[in-house]
């Protein structure tokens, strides 16, 4: 077969697995396995040799670890501290609630990593006061999933780490890259929300005496301590990324434990369980991309795609803003995961080659795949809301839009300005 046939076969094999619902990493192994027989590299052997590569990486220790420190920060009552201490200074404002998921977003994006940890979290425990409040459900749902979406950006991230160990780029420099874009995230959310208040007949509330919000500060005193442990041994050099997430995990379980005194044995068990699954189906989505990321390097697709793209290697925005939208139509059918482990090592060489730095690069791919996340049809944040809230899904994809583009004009932002993003990652070093 030519490059055009395979990458045809590429695309239809896993738009028709998918499309049957064949769960993701089954579909890249089957994609894969669809090549190596158009490729003639048929080979059982090469397929399980690819499989074990996929999750053979010291680095990838990261993921389980960070997965279960988001695990333990909701069963330990760190979440939740972090919550009421956000309600406590600015939930009394029209449309409190609002700021208060905006706030506890960012702040819990610090500590796990994980956008499904964080917007569960959320989800659980703000979706019923936003819904006694009197807040509409569809746009409450739609900002709790754009908060959700800015823990891959802010250090520690688990995206940034499997994009880390993919492209072989400096974990910690993506991390420290993670930083400024995650806080304007949060700004964007800011004002998007205030417009959206336009629309909303809200109370105003009352604010509470400044004794009551330094006792809730108090309170989430550990769980704030958790994020400057973390971001300052990685920068001051004291352990790596990967043992940062173990840093993560032993503080959050010691906190729920012995501190918080909220977690018994056997809701310990329940979150090993829970962290042993998520773990297991990111794993296998690292394992089933090996596969496919294996065959469409033997097929010299990436030398397709530099072809097509070798026009605009002279033009960087151009090349970059091309990219990006490539990125965003990729997003509304793929997880994150899966786009960072087929499509990052694809594109980050045509990148290098027009002189765009990989750790702005390595920020711009995992933003966008970020908000594919909240991208319909896939969407697997809006899942999350529409199944924590039992909301209807249609409604939650109406909810999203107004932050959705606001996500995309930040986006399309640093895309014009890549400054914004290279520039504090040359002054945090």
């Amino acid at each position: 077969m030519n490059q055009g046939t395979v990458a045809i076969l590429f695309v239809v094999v896993m738009l028709v697995v998918m499309g049957i619902g064949v769960p993701m990493a089954f579909a890249l192994v089957l994609t894969g396995a669809a090549m190596a027989w158009g490729l003639g590299f048929w080979d059982t052997q090469l397929l399980a040799q690819n499989l074990v590569a996929g999750v053979d990486s010291f680095p990838l220790l990261a993921v389980p670890f960070f997965i279960l420190a988001g695990e333990l920060m909701n069963a330990g009552g760190i979440s939740r501290r972090i919550i009421e201490m956000a309600q406590a200074w600015v939930g009394h404002i029209r449309g409190g609630l609002g700021f208060v998921t905006i706030g506890a977003a960012i702040l819990m994006a610090s500590m796990s990593g994980s956008a499904l940890a964080d917007t569960a979290a959320l989800a659980t425990i703000l979706l019923p006061m936003m819904r006694a409040h009197g807040y509409p459900m569809n746009t409450s749902a739609g900002l709790i999933a754009s908060g959700g979406i800015i823990a891959p950006i802010i250090p520690p991230s688990m995206p940034f780490v499997i994009y880390g160990v993919t492209t072989n780029t400096s974990i910690s420099s993506l991390f420290i890259s993670g930083i400024v874009p995650g806080l304007v995230m949060g700004a964007g959310l800011v004002i998007a929300w205030k417009l959206e208040l336009r629309k909303i007949d809200l109370p105003q509330g009352v604010a509470r005496p400044l004794s009551e919000r330094l006792r809730a500060t108090a309170k989430a005193f550990w769980a704030m301590l958790m994020p400057l442990i973390i971001i300052g041994g990685m920068k001051s050099g004291y352990f790596t990324p990967t043992e940062a997430a173990v840093v993560a995990a032993v503080y959050a379980l010691i906190i729920a434990f012995f501190v918080h005194r909220e977690m018994s044995l056997v809701q310990f068990h329940g979150v090993l369980v829970r962290a042993a699954k998520t773990t297991a189906i990111v794993m296998f989505l690292c394992a089933g991309a090996q596969v496919a990321s294996y065959m469409v390097t033997l097929a010299d697709l990436p030398a397709t795609l530099t072809a097509w793209l070798g026009p605009l290697v002279d033009s960087p925005r151009l090349l970059m803003a091309v990219m990006m939208i490539v990125l965003v139509l990729i997003g509304t059918a793929l997880d994150l995961t899966p786009t960072i482990l087929i499509f990052a090592p694809v594109m980050l060489p045509i990148a290098q080659k027009a002189g765009i730095d990989p750790v702005y690069f390595g920020l711009m791919f995992v933003l966008n795949g970020a908000i594919g996340l909240i991208t319909p049809p896939v969407g697997t944040v809006l899942n999350v809301v529409a199944g924590v809230g039992r909301l209807q899904m249609h409604d939650v994809i109406k909810g999203v839009n107004p932050f959705l583009i606001t996500y995309v004009g930040i986006l399309a932002l640093f895309t014009a300005f890549p400054q914004l993003v290279t520039w504090p990652v040359i002054w945090l070093r």
